[in-house]
């Protein structure tokens, strides 16, 4: 098959836009309600999208004064959600500073199932003190520990997801034996952060494992992405950064040994949509007007890890006395984008947060469905991305928008697809399915009889991560 462009759209309460809540379309009051996101799933899905994703953070944002926070757990809305679709994948937001690798895995295989084959895990380490604290730490782990502790936390969700290999289950009524517990194995892992017995209790998943999907542009979050990640979420604001982003990320990949095929890059658009440019740039005037100051601060302020006030609206962000990247511990990768940004176009504070108001760094394009197909195909086209992260500022009107005049000029290009290939999200992601790693090199297995003790019979030990 040719090569087509993936798109993903990232679903927000009322939109990416920080005033979305604010316009007279909007209904935040819905930001708790299944069937809220139950039909932008369904509008997603119409436009033949791969895969909706929710975000997450685990801890009440300083902001929710002045913007709407859902708070509601994304594995939640999606097992809500699967039952209501039929083909698009569904991608949750779970952190691996916070959780165990047994629920987590648990989680996601019982989504696979529910799903028929559509469940993608977006790995986070989480960046906040709050966050941290909401989870019995003092202060938040530093920011090389948070990858390592996120790489043995993969390893071990996958060993945990290949534990039951795909033919353990027999469920022969006539022999009773309903499974080949020789199949079944213990993943004895003992790593530098977790120790886990296992097996999993749910057999192995439609799809294997989840898809995973990774969101981080540090030098961490790259090496990580490179090594564990199928599809990565990325900001950029111009062509030049994503096409270096790219290449990049894609070396990375085969200095892994892995095929940089699949690994799939998909770059944040923020697009405000009108049947005319001047009607795009109305649309996008009416939510600047929308926006909250002291709101915009403390979101800068933030980012950029320094205290902002109103006195610093007209202050040019070259000018401000900013932190090197190697001391930020938070989110490395859009600390830099922002300052960089600032300071290359020459901006000040105000007219910064004015242009992330559509997507906090990823990039806002305004115009009408062809220029945004345009757009879209020149990246596609050369070299920056393997399709897109579709980030509506204004929801549904927007997703809708996009799925019913964006979509139609891709498929008349033959840039997207006119109809669903295949079950599951590898199926859209044109990603094999892996085979159970125990299937190759048994380790431990469950005997036939368990023990008072436990599982009875040999114990040799699995692979263990480095």
């Amino acid at each position: 098959m040719s090569r087509h462009l993936h798109l993903n759209a990232f679903l927000m309460n009322t939109g990416h836009h920080e005033a979305a809540w604010r316009h007279e379309v909007s209904r935040p009051e819905r930001a708790h309600s299944a069937r809220h996101f139950i039909e932008l799933a369904q509008i997603a899905e119409r436009g033949k999208l791969d895969s909706i994703f929710f975000a997450d953070g685990v801890a009440v944002r300083g902001n929710v004064r002045h913007n709407t926070q859902g708070g509601l757990d994304p594995l939640a809305i999606l097992n809500a959600v699967a039952t209501h679709t039929e083909h698009i994948g569904l991608i949750a937001t779970v952190s691996t500073s916070f959780h165990a690798p047994f629920t987590v895995a648990r989680a996601f295989a019982t989504l696979d199932h529910l799903s028929g084959g559509r469940a993608g895990w977006n790995i986070v380490t989480s960046g906040t003190e709050a966050e941290a604290q909401n989870y019995n730490l003092d202060k938040h782990y530093d920011h090389g520990e948070r990858y390592r502790r996120a790489a043995e936390f993969v390893e071990l969700t996958q060993k945990l997801w290949d534990s039951w290999e795909d033919d353990a289950l027999v469920i022969d009524k006539s022999t009773g034996l309903y499974a080949e517990t020789a199949k079944i194995h213990e993943v004895a892992h003992r790593g530098e952060f977790y120790s886990v017995r296992g097996p999993l209790t749910t057999p192995r998943s439609p799809q294997g494992r989840p898809v995973l999907v990774q969101a981080g542009s540090s030098e961490d979050g790259k090496e990580f992405a490179a090594q564990y990640a199928e599809a990565i979420f990325t900001a950029w604001q111009t062509l030049g950064e994503a096409q270096d982003f790219y290449s990049d990320i894609k070396a990375r990949a085969v200095r892994h040994g892995r095929d940089p095929r699949l690994l799939k890059v998909l770059p944040g658009i923020v697009p405000v949509l009108g049947s005319t440019e001047a009607e795009a740039k109305r649309l996008e005037a009416e939510l600047e007007e929308l926006l909250v100051w002291d709101y915009g601060l403390a979101q800068l302020s933030g980012m950029l890890t320094v205290p902002l006030t109103h006195d610093h609206l007209d202050v040019a962000v070259s000018d401000l006395d900013l932190p090197d990247e190697s001391e930020i511990n938070g989110n490395k990768s859009r600390f830099t984008l922002v300052r960089d940004l600032g300071r290359r176009e020459g901006l000040t504070v105000r007219q910064v947060i004015a242009r992330l108001g559509g997507g906090r760094g990823h990039r806002t394009f305004t115009g009408t469905p062809e220029q945004v197909a345009d757009t879209l195909q020149h990246w596609f086209e050369d070299g920056a991305a393997d399709g897109f992260n579709v980030m509506p500022p204004l929801q549904p009107s927007l997703l809708e928008a996009f799925v019913d005049t964006v979509v139609p000029i891709l498929q008349e290009r033959g840039l997207f697809r006119r109809e669903y290939e295949g079950a599951t999200l590898r199926d859209r992601f044109g990603l094999p399915r892996p085979e159970s790693q125990y299937a190759v090199a048994p380790s431990t297995t469950l005997d036939s009889a368990p023990s008072e003790g436990g599982f009875a019979g040999r114990r040799v030990p699995a692979p263990v991560s480095a």
